[in-house]
């Protein structure tokens, strides 16, 4: 009876700790469940205030934005964008669709002023394969418009923007926003060329105004090409004020240009090298190719040329025997003197000098080049300017000299043709017969050497006298046809004149804005005609300016007509 007693207390006992342990097990489930279910909604509360702390923060941004645009583009807010598609023109001006043209319209965008605009590449993204390098290429510019014709959905972009929007070649095509801005007017701006030798154009700052008047915009960054006749030039921009993007129109900037940091050796043009009288520089140039110097022709100096007491001698001196140079010189804005176009030439085989007088017309103070072209072979050379005095010596002296000598008992040589006493001429003549010889060139009548005379020749052309060796050179300078790029044949002669005032393609200086142009036809204006002003002066000339004496705007080749009409100025 105990023992069952015993087992069912037992049993109890053990249905009841079964009974507290699946109590306690329901318990602590029943407090997990909670938990979880507490943290659930915790994490959901915290997604869903994220959500709207993410949306608050997108619209604050969006809204900023909005601001920042009305800002920028003073009310105007105008973004679009679009694929770009390169076009050939000069300057920043771009080609939008039309429907941009109705939608800056009718915010008014037209009552501002003059249109510009912020252009960045659109990077995607999503796209794996686009590199980093790629991306790094891309930056932002600006630019103005010239007209609302582009196909919907494209931008046009003429080379100067493509080439600052896009630095290297892009393999995809481009995408770019295009932004209204505002930009301030532009008062200072520093640039830099990329190459050696644009600082030795005459007038550089009035050749950089000329090319700033094709643009609209300028953004620091930007490289600037400036093209003076066949010469280009990249220019960088350093800095600019007040902005670092600034509007170029209807303003006068300041502009400062500092030097390159290129070498004058690895310039991919023509470079002039400076001259200093009296010190020889070395040199050598190839076959076929140019190298150039520059020396400057103070007022100084030209004092004592032009009073005849001095004379500009220009040396060339060859350190090899194989090769032969020309020797071309051109006084500026004629930077680069060629077998074309050049003032004064030499073309004498070996050593060459050449003598700049008073006499020559068109010598004067400025700065003057020297061009040595490759006529044959690889050239080595020392090449020296030096100022000469002239003799003393009287001319009137030596010619009463000459005078008196002749009328004092002397016979004119049969042979040589030369005046010698009378109580010498026998034998004058006798000895003057066996060892000289009289050119019988029509014209010439050089006394030669027996012995030299094989070695006096006259060009058949041109009947000039020459040494044996130099004959083939002067046939091949003087008598080859040259072909003018307007499609003329001449002779060298010939084409230096028709080059310097014929040839409708010659570069001439502008007399408005100082820039090298083509010549071209003449004016289509008559009286424009009549003043002598080219096709490109006669349009240049009609941009107006203030007058210093009265300020009102007078176009600039009817400048000289008010000041002496209106103000009386001769």
């Amino acid at each position: 009876m105990d023992f069952e007693l015993r087992r069912a207390r037992e049993k109890l006992e053990r249905e009841q700790r079964e009974r507290k342990a699946k109590a306690k097990l329901k318990l602590e489930k029943e407090k997990k469940a909670k938990q979880e279910a507490i943290r659930q909604r915790e994490a959901i509360e915290a997604a869903q205030i994220a959500r709207r702390l993410d949306a608050a923060e997108a619209q604050a941004k969006a809204n900023q934005q909005m601001e920042e645009d009305l800002l920028v583009g003073r009310g105007v807010m105008f973004s679009r964008i679009l694929e770009a598609v390169p076009y050939q023109a000069n300057g920043d001006k771009i080609k939008l669709p039309p429907s941009c043209f109705t939608e800056l319209s009718e915010q008014g965008a037209f009552d501002k002023g003059p249109l510009h605009f912020s252009l960045s590449v659109i990077v995607q993204e999503d796209l794996a394969e686009t590199k980093d390098s790629e991306k790094q290429n891309y930056r932002t510019t600006h630019a103005g418009v010239l007209e609302f014709t582009a196909d919907e959905g494209s931008v046009g972009l003429p080379p100067h923007v493509w080439s600052n929007l896009f630095p290297a070649e892009t393999s995809r095509l481009p995408m770019v926003e295009v932004r209204y801005v505002w930009l301030p007017k532009g008062t200072y701006a520093k640039l830099q060329p990329d190459e050696f030798g644009f600082s030795d154009i005459p007038n550089h700052k009035a050749v950089l105004e000329t090319s700033l008047r094709q643009h609209a915009t300028l953004s620091q960054g930007d490289v600037l090409r400036v093209s003076h006749g066949a010469l280009a030039y990249n220019l960088r921009v350093l800095e600019l004020k007040p902005s670092s993007s600034v509007s170029v129109l209807e303003t006068d900037i300041e502009a400062d240009i500092i030097g390159s940091d290129s070498n004058v050796e690895k310039a991919n043009h023509h470079v002039l090298r400076p001259l200093m009288f009296g010190k020889a520089e070395s040199g050598a140039v190839e076959e076929g190719n140019y190298i150039y110097y520059k020396f400057v022709l103070d007022d100084s100096t030209w004092t004592r040329i032009s009073s005849g007491d001095a004379k500009i001698e220009i040396n060339i001196e060859p350190q090899t025997q194989d090769g032969d140079s020309d020797l071309y010189v051109s006084k500026h804005p004629l930077l680069f003197p060629t077998r074309h176009q050049h003032g004064w030439s030499s073309h004498d085989v070996g050593s060459k000098v050449l003598i700049l007088s008073s006499k020559d017309l068109s010598l004067g103070p400025g700065t003057y080049s020297i061009g040595l072209y490759g006529f044959k072979g690889k050239t080595k050379f020392q090449v020296s300017v030096d100022v000469q005095e002239n003799s003393k010596t009287k001319v009137g002296q030596q010619a009463a000299s000459s005078s008196s000598s002749v009328d004092a008992g002397t016979t004119e040589c049969r042979n040589c043709k030369h005046y010698i006493p009378s109580r010498t001429i026998v034998l004058h003549e006798a000895y003057c017969s066996r060892h000289n010889i009289i050119c019988q060139h029509a014209d010439c009548g050089v006394v030669l050497r027996i012995e030299d005379a094989k070695n006096h020749v006259h060009c058949e052309k041109c009947g000039n006298a020459f040494q044996g060796g130099e004959i083939k050179k002067h046939m091949k300078v003087f008598h080859e046809p040259l072909q003018c790029p307007c499609g003329i044949v001449l002779e060298k002669e010939q084409m230096v004149k028709h080059q310097s005032s014929d040839c409708h393609l010659r570069l001439i200086t502008c007399r408005f804005c100082g820039d090298m142009v083509q010549a071209g036809t003449s004016a289509a204006d008559a009286r424009d005609r009549l003043r002598g002003f080219s096709e490109h002066e006669s349009l240049c000339g009609s941009r107006t300016a203030p007058c210093d004496s009265c300020g009102r705007s007078v176009m600039l080749k009817d400048m000289d007509i008010h000041q002496i009409a209106v103000h009386q100025k001769n």
